[in-house]
């Protein structure tokens, strides 16, 4: 079992499948609150806070997807769950492949969302210069570059007290524990792999997403064998808030959640 014990609930049918939600960098559990009605109905529900986010302790970094990885099985181990399908958004899609690929038999369906594979010179550099706001600004420096990739505006117009809840969860974060991941995030090298992908995989795009554009998770999606790939309109990077009913009717038939 991984020593590095994670702040985590869980919710749902106690003894019913199990589903393990790993979250975006800079957000905490609270991000899929949208989601869990649906989902309490059909599965033991586990939600956690990444390493240096939300509750979690911040261990010392810099950290790997393999460290990451190990994280996510440490949870399912302490939640007594040997298998279980993986839903992830944007880093924690990123680690719920790196989980399929170690530890195929453990995982029983991928929920991929606003994600990508690789680490091209551009989105390298982009994870340097937030590394470099943090030193200068702190977390808060990066508040408003982070939501306005996340959310539509409209979204943001219409949904003030949903912004605050999560710019507070946002604060939460580390600044050695977003550094970390960031680092982590620099190291991104699965699109090679995707190809020996065994684990059943969704695809969920977003069509406003900038940082994981819809012809990224397309690509991934025709990399990996059997995969699926669905598109949600008007959404930015956290597609399961942007458009929380879209999202749902997206995933639904893949987690078997509604009829065929």
């Amino acid at each position: 079992m991984n020593d590095v014990v994670l702040n985590s609930i869980a919710s749902g049918l106690e003894d019913g499948p199990g589903l393990l939600l790993s979250n975006g960098i800079g957000t905490t559990t609270r991000a899929w609150e949208p989601q869990l009605q649906l989902l309490e109905q059909f599965f033991k529900v586990v939600r956690y806070d990444t390493r240096g986010h939300g509750d979690s302790p911040t261990p010392e970094g810099p950290y790997s997807f393999d460290m990451l990885v190990a994280d996510a099985f440490g949870v399912m181990d302490r939640h007594g769950l040997e298998t279980a399908s993986v839903m992830g958004c944007s880093l924690g899609s990123m680690t719920a492949m790196g989980m399929g690929l170690a530890h195929p038999e453990r995982v029983t369906r991928i929920v991929c969302t606003a994600a990508r594979a690789d680490g091209p010179p551009p989105f390298v550099q982009s994870w340097d210069d937030r590394i470099a706001v943090i030193a200068e600004k702190g977390i808060a420096g990066l508040w408003g570059g982070a939501v306005g990739n996340w959310l539509t505006p409209e979204f943001r117009e219409a949904n003030p007290d949903v912004i605050a809840m999560m710019q507070s969860e946002f604060m939460k974060t580390t600044p050695e524990g977003y550094g970390g991941c960031a680092i982590a995030l620099k190291g991104l090298d699965y699109l090679k792999d995707l190809p020996n992908m065994k684990v059943p995989m969704l695809f969920v795009a977003g069509s406003d997403d900038k940082g994981a554009t819809p012809e990224t998770m397309q690509a991934m999606a025709a990399a990996c064998p059997g995969s699926a790939y669905a598109l949600v309109e008007n959404a930015g990077h956290i597609i399961n808030r942007n458009q929380a009913e879209a999202f749902n009717l997206a995933i639904c038939e893949f987690l078997g959640m509604c009829g065929t």
